[in-house]
């Protein structure tokens, strides 16, 4: 199939499928007389898999190493669980943050709790340096 099937049937584009390319996470596919890219089911498989892994929020270094242990099918999968019980705790923490920020925007919006003017709300006082002098 060409890029553009490759890119419709995996739902990544075509520039993205060509970054994948030059980074070395999918191989370069072979080449018709007029030189377009040629890709089969297992370009199509791969990037399935990138696609999967960018959802989670790994890197592409990351995608890299999984890939390579994909290679070595025999060996212990430790390796791979680390990468996920990294990122379980980036993801909490994240959303420890974010439910700081929730918490300080509810508190921030309830110092502007009806329609006034710009010069009476409460948010934009609140956001407003206080002069010292």
């Amino acid at each position: 199939m060409k890029i553009g099937e490759l890119a419709k049937r995996s739902g990544c584009s075509v520039q993205t499928i060509r970054y994948y390319e030059k980074e070395g996470l999918i191989s370069a596919p072979a080449r018709t007389g007029g030189n377009f890219r040629v890709y089969d089911s297992p370009a199509l498989d791969k990037l399935t898999f990138i696609k999967n892994c960018r959802t989670l929020g790994l890197t592409l270094d990351e995608i890299k190493q999984l890939i390579m242990l994909q290679d070595s099918p025999g060996r212990p999968c430790e390796k791979v669980n680390g990468m996920i019980d990294e990122h379980i705790g980036i993801v909490k923490s994240r959303i420890i943050d974010l439910q700081k920020l929730h918490d300080d925007l509810k508190v921030l919006r309830q110092k502007c709790g009806q329609a006034r003017t710009i010069e009476q709300c409460g948010i934009l006082d609140e956001l407003s340096p206080k002069s010292s002098i």
